[in-house]
């Protein structure tokens, strides 16, 4: 399954809508994303799952890119 993350870059930075990055990723659960990005030091704001139409729709980004971890 793949997951949209929302974080900041910092684990000390404040969540602003503005500093939100996007990365996606393939995991089983919310959890095993978690477990891949522990060791990064990003502020995850929101985990979401991405499946169907709203896949679709995130593929026609240019900025889709799913990250092998």
């Amino acid at each position: 399954m793949i997951f949209k993350v929302y974080f900041q870059a910092r684990i000390n930075e404040v969540p602003v809508r503005e500093n939100t990055k996007t990365i996606y990723l393939e995991g089983d659960s919310e959890q095993n994303i978690r477990t891949k990005l522990i060791d990064r030091g990003y502020n995850i704001e929101f985990i979401q799952p991405v499946t169907g139409a709203h896949l679709e729709y995130e593929k026609q980004n240019e900025d889709f890119k799913v990250l092998e971890i």
